[in-house]
């Protein structure tokens, strides 16, 4: 139904251009379109964000699991409105370039503003709080793998992604890359969806996630054993390594962290040459495999199962979580995010024994990237 979809959009668009459009404003109007895209994945977090805050609002509640998708069309609506009347107003009379560049050039406009208008609006759909089934099933039901995600027709959504994540990468794009924050964005959005609890909250109301300052990231001890079956020994694949990440759910926010599935969690890694500026460049998500049950021995879990924890299981202010991922060899973990709208930085890692020489307290994350940027930021200033 996705593909149809997409196929509707651009032959639609197509036929328009061709029929009663101009080449002129056909391209002026696609030009447009990924100016409103552009500003829809800049701002739709920030813009959403202010309805989440708000979610303990009951006016609000039911916006919630919704603001994402919402915010992120509202925003591409209002910018390429604006823009759409202004070039109206520019451009008053059309302009005819001639019988041939006019029938071949009318077409190819409109199959590309198809093309990016029905990857704008797969990207929104797949906000939506919906089935991980809709708008199409990205990955396996039973098994969800993240190395193996299908595509729509001419995999449209992962298309304007990726244009996105070219432009944020640029020289005028600022100090944070889209591609860093959201790696792989559209499997993102899927597998945080890939639960059949309907108790699972994709997005959380307030801050969810802590880590500790300087002991978050270590490797796996050489020997791990399966809890469930001790005789099971627990190895990476070849060029991977195991490593253990230490992530805090907020008691605070225990209605939403009480249940989550593993496909909610992720790290963005980065090679260790491009670590030491984690917002720039481009990262890559890896999940994780279960958590440590207790020391050598970890909890093996697939992405879609749900993890509970009860709420006497919560310290004073969270719930400590040792997360076991497998990580390329020449890669490190830099950032750590949960559900939709939760990221948090992570220090560097060290050694085992560093790990386990004391228990270390977690601090509260940084919610935002704005917060994560200006933490990188100060970090690069001298200590009086």
């Amino acid at each position: 139904m996705a593909s149809l979809l997409v196929l509707l959009i651009i032959l639609g668009c197509a036929a328009y251009q061709y029929f009663k459009g101009n080449l002129i404003k056909a391209f002026v109007t696609i030009v447009i379109v990924i100016y409103a895209g552009t500003s829809a994945f800049g701002f739709f977090e920030l813009l959403a964000n202010v309805f989440i805050s708000r979610g303990e609002d009951s006016s609000y509640a039911s916006v919630v699991p919704w603001a994402q998708m919402i915010c992120f069309l509202l925003l591409f609506v209002v910018v390429f409105a604006i823009l759409q009347t202004a070039s109206a107003r520019l451009i008053r009379h059309p302009i005819d370039l001639g019988f041939m560049p006019e029938r071949i050039g009318r077409p190819i406009c409109g199959i590309l503003l198809g093309l990016f208008l029905s990857g704008v609006l797969l990207a929104a759909l797949a906000m939506a709080p919906l089935s991980s089934r809709y708008p199409y099933q990205r990955f396996d039901a039973a098994k969800p793998n993240p190395e193996s995600a299908s595509g729509v027709l001419f995999n449209v959504d992962d298309f304007v992604t990726g244009w996105f994540d070219m432009l944020s990468g640029g020289t005028f794009s600022g100090d944070t890359s889209f591609a860093a924050v959201h790696p792989d964005f559209i499997s993102q959005l899927y597998l945080t969806r890939h639960s059949e609890d309907k108790n699972v909250d994709v997005v959380t109301t307030a801050q969810a996630i802590e880590v500790p300052p300087r002991k978050a990231v270590w490797p796996a001890p050489d020997v791990l054993k399966d809890a469930d079956d001790l005789n099971n020994t627990i190895s990476a694949r070849g060029g991977h390594n195991l490593m253990i990440v230490r992530m805090g759910l907020k008691k605070n926010a225990i209605k939403e962290s009480a249940g989550f599935t593993l496909s909610q969690i992720r790290v963005i890694c980065k090679s260790r040459e491009d670590a030491k500026d984690p917002l720039k460049g481009k990262g890559r998500n890896i999940y994780p495999l279960g958590y440590l049950a207790e020391a050598g021995q970890m909890k093996k879990k697939g992405l879609k199962d749900t993890v509970t924890f009860k709420r006497d299981e919560f310290g004073d202010k969270s719930k400590l979580v040792d997360f076991v991922f497998e990580v390329p060899n020449d890669y490190i973990p830099v950032l750590i995010e949960y559900k939709h709208n939760n990221i948090a930085s992570l220090p560097s890692p060290v050694t085992a024994e560093q790990a386990m020489s004391e228990e270390t307290a977690a601090v509260p994350a940084k919610e935002t990237t704005e917060n994560l940027e200006k933490k990188e930021k100060g970090a690069e200033k001298p200590n009086p």
